[in-house]
């Protein structure tokens, strides 16, 4: 009966898991949300495996690609050849979509890997499923542990991330947050400062929009993405997208219809636009097709290459501030599959703790854009002599303070999209923003069978 309902309930939620960046999300259900509580050894199952007797070989299924899977391959070998027991296989499935729907197909047949990049929503239907294993006793273990320092030592935001009713069921890995790009020289042909206030943000859009060098310029380039990721707009606004603790949608207030209205504007006036056909905005901007352009911090990489390549003079810094700063922090952790056997579980630990340690989680910030997991990595000596040199990297970790993470409720990303397929025809002038945060709302509600 157990194998039975396991099958119909994967079954049920298997289109619901698909998500994408985004970070990058149970109605209400406190047992599955849980609290940020810190976990202790109070709890947590006592017997598991510390050592290996013999070699094993277990599957880590990513979805990273170009120069970020160079880096994880890097990292991954160093492990193998740090010792002679464990060896991690690295199997590329695609995109983040195609991710979650191999896993979920793999769960129905019985045939998981042991370990999975995973956004917190998918932890969530995963725990739901039964599917994911509780790290807890992994990391509170004395033999081959964190101590509390080692514990601590991760930037708490992503810490938190990872815990369900007071344990863990991952750890995070690649961590990105929305950084602004901005066209130096452009700036400074309008006279103009970079904008740190949403009133100077339009301002300096409104200036450097126009014919440049026989280049039609838009001021702020956002990403075909914008509505999926509004919740960023509306936080600035002072206002809340979703609250997980009491299951509600929440963005269709004075705060939501205001963030909604100065994005729309923007658009409609001409000083801002989307991707469009490029499909991400980093292309045009290091075309010099844009002045400004809101994206990931994970997208350093793609903008630098083409910019240097078209002798584009680029600098990068945080989000202009609303009523307050606020920024989305995105990006998956890594989980273990509860089907894994005691040996694999210890094995799959063992190379997560490598795979985030200070040095490997600096080499992999360095490389690809997303934010170091651990203070000792921020302020090693590499980074902080690295970030001098190339500032840009720097930017992401500046806006801890300001930053929140989506609410880790069972099918997030379905309930996203329904709100943005709503938002985008409020950005394409098809119903105005009061019509859209209605029906963004009654979206919302349908998603979550309220």
């Amino acid at each position: 009966m157990k194998k039975l309902l396991l099958a119909l309930l994967i079954s049920l939620f298997a289109v619901a898991l698909v998500a994408c960046g985004s970070s990058n999300e149970d109605e209400g259900n406190e047992e599955n949300t849980g609290s940020n509580e810190t976990p202790t050894e109070e709890g947590s199952e006592s017997s598991i495996v510390t050592s290996l007797d013999e070699p094993i070989e277990i599957e880590f299924w990513h979805a990273m690609s170009g120069g970020h899977e160079e880096a994880l391959t890097k990292i991954t070998n160093d492990f193998n050849e740090s010792q002679d027991k464990i060896t991690v296989k690295l199997v590329n499935q695609g995109s983040y979509d195609d991710l979650s729907t191999k896993n979920m197909a793999a769960a129905k047949a019985n045939n998981l890997p042991v370990l999975t990049q995973a956004y917190e929503d998918w932890i969530t239907e995963y725990l739901e499923n039964d599917l994911v294993a509780d790290m807890t006793p992994y990391i509170t273990d004395p033999e081959i542990g964190f101590s509390e320092e080692e514990l601590n030592d991760i930037v708490e935001v992503f810490r938190e991330m990872n815990i369900w009713d007071g344990k863990y069921y991952g750890l995070p890995f690649n961590k990105s947050t929305r950084i602004m790009f901005y066209n130096v020289d452009y700036l400074e042909e309008a006279g103009v400062e970079v904008p740190t206030t949403w009133d100077e943000l339009r301002a300096v859009a409104e200036a450097t929009t126009g014919e440049k060098d026989g280049r039609n310029v838009i001021g702020l380039g956002l990403e075909n993405s914008v509505t999926l990721e509004f919740n960023q707009w509306v936080h600035q606004a002072g206002g809340v997208y979703f609250d997980e603790e009491n299951g509600t949608f929440e963005m269709n207030s004075a705060e939501g219809k205001e963030a909604l209205e100065f994005v729309t504007s923007m658009i409609e006036d001409g000083i801002a636009r989307t991707a469009g056909e490029d499909g991400y905005m980093s292309e045009p901007f290091a075309r010099g097709d844009v002045a400004l352009y809101i994206g990931s911090s994970a997208g350093i990489p793609y903008v630098a290459a083409p910019a240097e390549e078209n002798g584009i003079n680029w600098a990068a810094t945080v989000l202009p501030a609303g009523e307050q700063a606020a920024t989305p922090f995105a990006g998956t952790n890594v989980s273990v599959f509860s089907s894994a056997t005691e040996e694999e579980k210890y094995a799959a630990w063992e190379y997560m703790k490598f795979l985030i340690n200070t040095e490997n989680t600096t080499y992999w910030a360095m490389q690809s854009g997303y934010l170091p997991v651990r203070y000792s990595a921020l302020e090693s000596d590499e980074w902080k002599a690295y970030t001098t040199e190339n500032p840009e990297y720097g930017v992401g970790e500046q806006q801890f303070d300001a930053g929140f993470y989506d609410p880790r409720i069972k099918g997030a990303y379905a309930l996203k999209n329904a709100v943005a397929k709503e938002l985008d025809r409020v950005l394409l002038g098809e119903i105005s923003v009061e019509e859209g945060l209605e029906n963004a709302e009654a979206a919302a509600k349908r998603e979550l069978g309220q």
